[in-house]
């Protein structure tokens, strides 16, 4: 089980190493955008969405990276200071009863919105803008199939923990 959680991690892994490569993208077209408004006086609608569509992959896709590295936001009020095998019990429950049916509600949700906009492939959001919104609302179910594939490989650790504790 082990090794399965190594390979579900390692998809995240690969994505939050590419994004941070999409972070600099990100940041040389907004320095374009500045650059092209401000010396120029040139402003260009599909750039400024451009600058959109980066920041939300790299939230929606990093998720799951920062799952991995435990960089996420942690309510932590009592588990810092519990034992290792209190904290893999609040992590499995957090798991089951939290990530999971919340992701699966918000996949269940919004599927049939990102399904019909790839049917009529929707345009841009504002005129002149990038003519992929469908894209965009894409990241939506990426973003649960991504937390979802760390949670399960989470779980996998905290149970494997939990496991080595008792022993």
């Amino acid at each position: 089980m082990e090794k399965f959680a190594g390979v579900l991690e390692r998809l995240n892994s690969f994505i939050g190493n590419t994004l941070c490569w999409a972070a600099l993208g990100m940041l040389m077209l907004q320095f374009v955008i500045v650059l092209l408004r401000y010396v120029f006086g040139y402003s260009f609608i599909f750039l400024d969405e451009g600058v959109l569509y980066f920041h939300a992959a790299i939230f929606m896709l990093g998720a799951g990276y920062t799952f991995l590295v435990n960089a996420h936001v942690r309510v932590d009020i009592f588990y810092a200071k519990a034992s290792e095998r209190t904290q893999a019990w609040i992590d499995i429950f957090g798991h089951l009863f939290m990530l999971t049916p919340a992701l699966l509600i918000l996949l269940w949700f919004s599927w049939p919105t990102v399904r019909s906009s790839w049917a009529i492939l929707e345009g841009p959001i504002s005129v002149g803008g990038i003519p992929a919104s469908f894209l965009l609302k894409t990241l939506i179910p990426a973003y649960c199939i991504l937390l979802l594939v760390q949670g399960a490989a989470a779980l996998i650790r905290d149970i494997s923990r939990l496991k080595a504790t008792a022993a």
